[in-house]
């Protein structure tokens, strides 16, 4: 009977935890859209706006709790904050918003979308994880499903100057760096600290790296020469304010309560949601149906997913048994 029961235990968290790495990829693939919704402003002036509104979002909605919460973090904690913010946040940020513009957002998508590789790949060496062995054939489909979804938007790409597309390349590349460090980073760190809450964990981050864009202002206001109207800077506030609420506030409430329910491994390939939630908003956006290798890139990733589930299942299933 106790085995029954934590045999079912654990289905739930598994299914709670995907429904909050669902949520969560629906609310990240908005991110995708937005350097092209402010295309007249650059990464670095896009990233600002974006982690301010985060940022006193965050200081208002942690407020009530902040003195209880400063003591349970402790100075290894901030200083992870401060790593977490920077890696997860301002500067992903800036590469992603770069590689859109300067590279396209297909050439970008089919580089983040190799994040959940990367992330299961580093979460197979934590103690306790399911081999990496018994993890390749959701691996090979979510390659698979990225190059897919790569091959497609590049063939249909504009074609640009060599020298931005290798500078986007470049960003892709450092973005998918960044994000991979930052989900493995943030797993690890919200296990260590199991009394502070996923929720205020996010609002944590978002004050941290609120700070982190104010600090970015004087950079921006030298680098920036080009000139906005009123209507220029109500477009950027609004584009702000939506993302820091639905992308950063609750994605991110969401991706922490998810990485406290699944496994590193498993935790990987949520993040294949974030780059299909996109791919529907760009579908949306673009006012089209998906072609024949876009549907293969769907089945491919929901592939994926199922393949990892079933992975990390097998030994629930088989202490029964042996019991």
């Amino acid at each position: 009977m106790t085995s029954a029961l934590r045999k079912e235990a654990g289905s739930n968290a598994m299914a709670l935890g995907i429904l909050c790495g669902m949520g969560a990829g629906a609310l990240w693939g908005l991110v995708f859209l937005a350097p092209a919704l402010a295309s007249r402003f650059s990464p670095l002036q896009l990233t600002i706006g974006r982690y301010l509104c985060y940022g006193l979002i965050s200081a208002v909605l942690v407020a009530p709790r902040w003195r209880s919460l400063v003591p349970r973090i402790g100075r290894e904690g901030w200083l992870a904050l401060g790593w977490l913010a920077l890696a997860g946040n301002t500067l992903y940020y800036i590469l992603l918003s770069s590689a859109v513009q300067m590279g396209g957002i297909a050439m970008t998508s089919l580089v983040i979308g190799f994040l959940p590789v990367a992330v299961t790949i580093i979460g197979s060496r934590d103690r306790g994880a399911v081999p990496l062995n018994r993890l390749v054939p959701s691996l090979l489909l979510s390659a698979g499903g990225a190059i897919c979804i790569g091959w497609q938007a590049v063939a249909e790409a504009p074609v640009g100057s060599s020298a931005a597309q290798a500078i986007g390349l470049i960003c892709a590349i450092g973005a998918l760096i960044s994000w991979t460090s930052y989900a493995v980073g943030n797993s690890r760190w919200l296990a260590r600290l199991p009394d502070v809450s996923a929720h205020d964990w996010s609002l944590l981050t978002g004050v941290v790296t609120g700070a982190q864009s104010v600090a970015l202002v004087p950079i921006a206001l030298l680098l920036g020469t080009a000139r906005h109207d009123a209507g220029d800077w109500a477009q950027l506030a609004g584009v702000s304010i939506g993302v820091a609420v639905l992308a950063s506030i609750a994605g991110n409430a969401l991706w922490n309560r998810m990485s406290r329910l699944l496994p590193l491994t498993l935790v990987g390939q949520m993040i294949l949601f974030e780059t299909l939630f996109a791919l529907v908003y760009g579908f949306v956006w673009e006012q089209r149906f998906p072609t024949g290798l876009e549907m293969a890139a769907f089945a491919l990733v929901v592939l994926s997913v199922l393949s990892c589930m079933a992975a990390h299942r097998r030994p629930a299933e088989a202490v029964p048994a042996v019991a």
